[in-house]
């Protein structure tokens, strides 16, 4: 055989390093003909993905990027669990309707016995069900009413995840952008009567805005969207993307109003895969009550020999993440999520006090509501470089701390933004410290500004 040589009748693998493939230059974008040692292709596979960043040092991503011994190994163990599967997967089908109702529990559902909920594959799909629902029950209660149902929209800030614009787009609702300025930089209420009208499926609230980490003020803007019931009828519902703050007020702001004890609130989203402590892909969405989910957005069909209601726009996804999920629940509790969570925030704020105090820098948030906080340069500080020369040098260390323009109307507005998660320690951050200091002295000291080609920053949330 190829890949090994006979000495003294035993076969003795060739060193990896000289086998075929790795001898060769493989083929990027066809299939080769032949077959390779599982070794040879791992370590192919292996040494590509080295080229890739980082992941501890990624303070750009909200994705989670630790988990301990023991839930690696039961993710190795239930890695080949179809979660659409709930008839051959009834106990993994279980433990996904209990995770829904624990965090209906946390989020102060009002009736345990009325609420429904779903694991989907991530924050951006559980969004499209909470605004598709919003969208099916204006329907409903339009036709009934004997009005048109054409030209749904629904109100948002401009500085929301990307995921919402996918929504408009893909079910045809028109959004009603709120504009971000220096003076309200996130939805708050205000003008609000501007872009409700009859025609408006909902708001959307954000718990931990991407661009800056903010809470949006849901109790204020229930309390706004009051004041326009009382002056016109209109009964508009508000869906909270809690993508990030879902996890992290319940046990940290715990005081806070933000979830289903503001009456208005008719849907929950959160990502199981940010601060739910979860590696990639998971989410949920819960609804208030059963009312607040339309029939028609539940499919009953027949697969792999049982009647199968599916809620979501994946079929087949993986069950491991829910498992994992479960594992955090049961291996954290309340006192654990607080301590996590409360480490990050203690993490960012001491993160974002020593940037303050470096000179440059304004902070626009302190990382006192999710764990994420950025900051612009001050104007006129620093006439030779920009954030976007401070985010590259960093990446030169190995930090990925992004520089990106503020949402449409304050795209003038660069800001730069460090999420701290569950893995980036004190002892880290004050590393990360050390290394923004002696760039900032680097840059400080040129006497033009850096060479690099006029660019248009692109950043991920």
């Amino acid at each position: 055989m190829e890949n090994a040589m006979a000495v003294n009748n035993d076969p003795i693998e060739v060193p990896v390093f000289t086998q075929s493939g790795e001898k060769t230059l493989l083929p990027r974008n066809e299939f080769a003909d032949g077959l390779l040692p599982a070794a040879t292709a791992y370590q192919i596979v292996h040494d590509q993905a080295m080229l890739d960043g980082n992941a501890r040092l990624n303070l750009a991503t909200f994705v989670t990027t630790y988990m301990d011994k023991e839930a690696k190994l039961l993710y190795a163990q239930t890695v080949d669990k179809n979660m659409i599967d709930k008839d051959e997967y009834p106990a993994t089908a279980a433990i996904e309707d209990r995770c829904w109702r624990m965090l209906g529990n946390l989020w102060h559902v009002p009736n345990p016995e009325d609420t429904i909920g779903t694991s989907t594959i991530g924050s951006s799909e559980a969004c499209m069900l909470g605004g598709l629902a919003l969208k099916r029950h204006w329907q409903e209660k339009r036709k009934a009413e004997g009005k048109s149902i054409e030209k749904p929209n629904i109100v948002l800030s401009t500085a929301v995840q990307v995921c919402w614009e996918k929504f408009t787009n893909y079910f045809e609702v028109e959004p009603r952008w709120v504009p971000v300025d220096k003076e309200h930089l996130w939805l708050d209420g205000h003008d609000l009567e501007k872009y409700v009208d009859e025609n408006t499926i909902g708001v959307v609230a954000i718990m931990g805005q991407t661009f800056t980490g903010a809470y949006e003020p849901v109790k204020e803007i229930s309390a706004k969207l009051d004041e326009i019931q009382e002056k016109t009828g209109l009964d508009v519902k508000i869906h909270v993307d809690g993508a990030s703050g879902a996890f992290i007020a319940p046990f940290c702001q715990p005081e806070l109003e933000w979830d289903f004890r503001v009456p208005r609130v008719a849907s929950i989203s959160t990502s199981g895969h940010k601060f739910g402590l979860v590696y990639p892909g998971v989410g949920w969405v819960v609804w208030r009550d059963n009312e607040r989910l339309p029939d028609s957005m539940v499919f009953h069909c027949a697969y792999l020999g049982g009647d199968l209601p599916t809620l979501a726009l994946n079929f087949s996804r993986p069950g491991a993440q829910v498992l994992l999920q479960y594992y955090q629940f049961l291996r954290l509790g309340r006192e654990g999520y607080r301590a996590i969570q409360q480490n990050c925030l203690d993490v960012a704020q001491y993160l974002s006090s020593a940037i303050a105090e470096m000179g440059p820098f304004e902070l626009v948030t302190k990382g006192d509501t999710i764990p994420v906080f950025a900051w612009t340069l001050k104007e006129g500080a620093s006439p030779n470089w920009t954030l976007y020369d401070l985010e590259d040098r960093l990446r030169m260390k190995g930090w990925q701390v992004p520089a990106y323009p503020m949402a449409d109307d304050l795209g003038d507005m660069t800001l730069q933004r460090i999420v701290v998660r569950n893995g980036l320690s004190h002892d880290l951050a004050t590393l990360l410290l050390n290394d923004m200091k002696t760039e900032v002295a680097f840059l400080e000291k040129l006497d033009g500004p850096m060479p690099h080609e006029e660019r248009t920053a692109s950043f991920h949330h």
